[in-house]
């Protein structure tokens, strides 16, 4: 199996990699940080797989496409492609540059674009290719300090909705699926730019990048699953939004999105100087972010959505059992 993964060489990324690894797959890694690749690429070869680091900024179209035509080239045709890459900034919308949300859009939004577009020109002739598009809660739900994130992942579902209908139309058996991911402890805490007091932290609760790498191999093993929500945070965010959009949701937001977004230690003057918008920051970051002391290992919500048929038929099975035992106590 072939697998190109953007974004992959920290964070959700980097433990996908290593998740594909482990199956023994062979595995394109693409990122801008090419000192960081080549750790994940270690890894990934310790795990039993094959790893090919190709340094790319997602947001060059044609930087994505060459990517491509190298994984193609050096590891053959590419059967699953994973768009992770994401870029971002905690601010509020008012002290945000035009610049820095261009940069955004660019990384989260357009990079998927992009790294779409080159799967489907190896994916459609072939008939036969997974696509892994990796959404938020916040695809769904937009939360204060994240306006050009959370505008960037509602772009992303537009995009992949239309998609999907279009290859539906065309008989494709190309797969385009979604996974949906609640708060991780990644390293993007210590590289996101910061415009706010405090330390920036994922809002609890928070689970670990396996949980989410795992659901992302699941789902291309699963692609004709249209969405995978990962954690019960997750499935509350998207159906409140649903539900209670606004008297709820605004309001509760506006009341507790800005600190349950910031540590109570202050943001000090080495960390603004430091970030990953516009260039990498150098150094192997890992997958990890700080949080690990609350971060949950696995998540309960992710083992039912996958094993639907084992639920339903444990339920009806006990539904039938409750109904045998009922019409048993009626006819005494």
């Amino acid at each position: 199996m072939v697998v190109v993964i953007t974004g992959a060489s920290a964070g959700i990324g980097r433990a996908t990699a290593r998740e594909f690894g482990r199956r023994g797959a062979a595995v394109a890694l693409l990122a801008r940080n090419e000192d960081a690749l080549r750790a994940a690429a270690s890894e990934v070869e310790s795990l039993g797989g094959r790893a090919l680091v190709v340094p790319t900024d997602v947001a060059d179209a044609d930087a994505v496409e060459a990517a491509a035509e190298r994984a193609t080239r050096e590891l053959g045709d590419i059967d699953v492609w994973v768009n992770v890459a994401m870029a971002s900034i905690l601010a509020p919308t008012w002290e945000i540059d035009p610049a820095e949300f261009r940069r955004v859009t660019e990384v989260t939004y357009l990079g998927q674009v992009h790294g779409t577009m080159a799967a489907l020109r190896r994916m459609r002739p072939r008939d036969r290719g997974t696509i892994v598009q990796v959404g938020s809660a916040l695809a769904y739900r937009g939360i204060p300090l994240q306006g050009a994130y959370c505008g960037a992942k509602h772009a992303i579902r537009g995009f992949t909705d239309s998609l999907r209908t279009e290859l539906m139309h065309s008989r494709s058996a190309v797969r385009v699926t979604t996974v949906h991911l609640p708060a991780l402890n990644t390293t993007q805490f210590g590289l996101v730019r910061v415009r706010v007091p405090r330390r920036p932290r994922p809002v609890a609760p928070v689970f670990q990048p396996e949980v989410a790498a795992r659901a992302i191999v699941w789902a291309s093993e699963h692609p004709r699953r249209r969405e995978h929500w990962v954690g019960a945070s997750t499935a509350v965010t998207i159906l409140g939004s649903r539900l209670t959009p606004g008297i709820i949701g605004d309001r509760y937001l506006a009341r507790t999105g800005f600190d349950s977004q910031q540590t109570p230690d202050a943001v000090d003057a080495h960390r603004r100087r430091t970030d990953y918008l516009f260039s990498p920051v150098r150094g192997d970051h890992g997958a990890h972010g700080p949080f690990a002391d609350e971060a949950k290992p696995r998540s309960a919500q992710v083992w039912l959505a996958e094993h639907r048929g084992i639920v339903a038929a444990g339920a009806g099975a006990v539904a039938g059992a409750l109904a045998a035992a009922g019409a048993v106590a009626t006819r005494r």
